[in-house]
């Protein structure tokens, strides 16, 4: 639906041009296709993990995370429940950056589906992603930490 809307917007404003448009009306065509084609770059595609790195699979690249310092693993399906974002999508193609609740405190989201949210807490930040299959996501993350030693971290 917001995809259409992006693209129906242009669309519209192109048909109502007047003769010699100005600027800021060129802005208006060209800004919600730019939004479109931005955020379809920044979508989430899935996860993994790999050798003690968390994967945020994108469009063409993956986001890599490493997850030496991890505290907590937590499948938490209220965990983005009151959240205010603070910088980031709220929804086209991903709920993507930095938000707060009084939950978590400040945290950045890679998410899809917010019932889907499994909390990674380090010392100095949180994250919250949100896998097809939390549980066995939350697993896969304790198998990868578990297997590095103290002196595979540096």
């Amino acid at each position: 639906m917001s995809a259409l809307l992006l693209l129906g917007i242009p669309l519209l404003l192109m048909g109502k041009a007047p003769e010699g448009h100005a600027g800021l009306y060129s802005v208006a065509i060209l800004l919600p296709p730019a939004i479109l084609v931005l955020s379809a770059l920044f979508a989430i595609r899935g996860y993994g993990v790999e050798d003690c790195t968390l994967l945020i699979l994108r469009p063409g690249w993956k986001t890599r995370i490493p997850l030496q310092d991890l505290a907590e693993v937590k499948v938490d399906p209220e965990a983005m429940r009151a959240s205010i974002r603070l910088f980031g999508n709220g929804g086209l193609f991903g709920i993507i950056g930095l938000f707060r609740n009084e939950r978590l405190g400040r945290y950045r989201a890679f998410a899809t589906d917010s019932a889907r949210a499994v909390v990674l807490r380090f010392p100095a930040r949180t994250l919250v992603v949100t896998p097809d299959r939390p549980e066995q996501f939350a697993a896969a993350v304790h198998r990868a930490v578990a297997n590095v030693s103290p002196g595979d971290a540096g």
